[in-house]
């Protein structure tokens, strides 16, 4: 019986590899920070689709978005399911070479940085949303009767509308935040 390779690079594989990689060889000197960013952005695609369907599962059925409390909550909650996601796939796929730090403590800081990220997108959305509701639903009312005719907008429907717009905001400005933050705290022990 044969024991598994004990780097972890040789384990984990995707279908994406391949192309990432040769993407990357096209940017020289720079082409394994390249190839790490776009598996990071792979990984942030999952970790969004873990976010926004946590979020619309919850505000559809136990925290409807009517109270500032319900969407810090459900934006909370889809937050973690999000971090868990993302964590997992970074260590093992991204940044398979981590290790000189125990997994407690890069899943420590990569919490702690995922945060402050959090932070600022909470108090975005808790901000924003809204108006941007009000704002989006007269824009996007005549594509939403083409498929509705007899739709008429609620303040929940409009709450919703504004959270998942300002959710994307936040989603853009933190993934940056996130990738440089871990890449030079968490990470910074790849070369």
């Amino acid at each position: 019986m044969s024991s598994l390779p004990t780097n972890a690079a040789s384990v984990i594989r995707t279908p994406l590899d391949a192309f990432i990689i040769q993407f990357a060889a096209r940017f020289g000197e720079k082409s394994k920070e390249v190839e790490r960013f776009l598996k990071f952005a792979v990984v942030g695609v999952i970790g969004a689709v873990v976010d926004f369907g946590t979020l619309f599962i919850l505000q559809a059925t136990i925290l409807p978005p009517t109270s500032a409390f319900f969407v810090v909550s459900a934006t909370t909650l889809a937050f973690v399911a999000a971090i868990i996601s993302n964590f997992t796939w970074n260590r093992l796929w991204t940044y398979p070479d981590s290790r000189s730090r125990s997994v407690r403590r890069q899943l420590a800081q990569f919490t702690f940085i995922s945060v402050v990220g959090w932070l600022g997108r909470t108090i975005w959305i808790t901000a924003s949303y809204l108006w941007l509701g009000a704002l989006l639903m007269p824009v996007l009312l005549p594509e939403i009767r083409l498929l509705r005719p007899d739709y008429v907008p609620s303040a929940t429907a409009e709450a919703k509308l504004g959270t998942i717009a300002a959710q994307v905001v936040g989603v853009i400005v933190v993934m940056f935040w996130n990738f440089f933050a871990n890449r030079y705290w968490t990470y910074n022990d790849v070369q």
